[in-house]
């Protein structure tokens, strides 16, 4: 009975606020039909009413077809322009005139074809020394930094072509690259380069090799992995891929986060390997170079707009990286160039 009692008491006040609460939404209803009723038809004649539910079925077509696109963007650059996407391996030293280098290192990183010959990359790809600590102090210090080897790797070729460096940017990390082997120009297809600036919040992906060769033996078959799995950036084990038809970018995917000039800032992951790759908006459009990362910080992936890799492009295809130029357009050039070419 002590336990009942207080059921009993509080019964009805649990009905009286139901029934209140349903009167309550009773009469809300009630007069939200009846101002529908009233004001609806005199407001939207049925014609106006006819255009605009067509107006809004448009609209809603047109926003599903638009996600329909963006979530197909990452395959679709993928399938369209996998074979112009190239990973780049090289070999270069610092040292003093007349003695051994002070150290010798091996880069990997990405590429990807802007015009017929012509690879877009990092600086610090192209110039490996270039904001390197310990290259930095050897050079102050009167040491020469020099290019041992930079090979592309392109999916569907079975050897390595030769590029050099043409022209790098002044100041930012851009460069471009002239493809030396003439017989795999012309199977390569250049990468569309977007017209207008991108807006934050925009869905983009990041095409290119993180964890260089080790990223593409993770993909591999199993016999192909037990083998090379420890090689790591090695030319041997990229000969090899390149012979299985193997060599093979990764595709991410993210938003980006702000543009601050020609940097963008965006949080599709990316990891050593990754740099100088393209970064494509959701129409397939190159937005920018992939460059950087931030340890530790999702949405700290770093790339540079195209803005500033087009005129490093007209420099190479005009030949004013090598060709006399008037004064002033030397001038304007010397803002956005530096030139590499011997």
């Amino acid at each position: 009975m002590a336990e009942s009692d207080p059921q009993s008491r509080e019964e009805p006040v649990c009905t009286i606020w139901q029934r209140m609460l349903e009167g309550v939404l009773g009469v809300c209803l009630l007069v939200g039909v009846t101002l529908m009723v009233r004001y609806y038809p005199a407001a939207q004649p049925p014609d106006l009413q006819k255009n605009e539910l067509q107006r809004q079925v448009l609209q809603l077509g047109h926003e599903v077809r638009q996600l329909q696109q963006e979530q197909a963007m990452p395959a679709l650059v993928l399938h369209r322009y996998r074979n112009s996407i190239c990973y780049i391996f090289g070999v270069y030293q610092v040292g003093f005139r007349g003695h051994q280098p002070e150290f010798r290192a091996r880069i990997s990183g990405t590429g990807f074809v802007v015009s017929d010959g012509l690879l877009a990359t990092n600086r610090h790809v192209a110039e490996p020394w270039y904001e390197d600590p310990q290259s930095t102090l050897l050079i102050r210090k009167g040491a020469t930094p020099r290019l041992e080897k930079l090979l592309a790797f392109f999916p569907g070729l079975p050897t390595p072509v030769n590029i050099t460096p043409s022209v790098v940017s002044a100041q930012g990390d851009l460069a471009v690259l002239r493809i030396e082997d003439t017989a795999a120009v012309h199977q390569l297809r250049p990468l569309p380069l977007a017209a207008d600036i991108p807006n934050p919040g925009e869905l983009v992906a990041v095409v290119g090799y993180p964890m260089g060769v080790l990223g593409m033996v993770a993909k591999s078959p199993p016999a192909v992995y037990d083998r090379l799995a420890y090689r790591r950036d090695d030319q041997n084990a990229a000969n090899e891929l390149a012979a299985l038809s193997l060599i093979r970018p990764s595709s991410t995917c993210g938003h980006l986060g702000d543009v601050v000039g020609d940097k963008l800032i965006y949080d599709a992951p990316t990891a050593h390997g990754g740099s100088g790759g393209p970064v494509f908006n959701s129409q397939g459009e190159v937005i920018g170079v992939n460059a950087a990362y931030i340890d530790g910080f999702s949405g700290g992936t770093l790339g540079v707009s195209v803005r500033a890799l087009k005129p490093l492009v007209i420099a190479v295809k005009t030949g004013a990286a090598k060709a006399a130029v008037s004064q002033h357009q030397e001038s304007q050039l010397k803002s956005i160039l530096v030139s590499t070419d011997h």
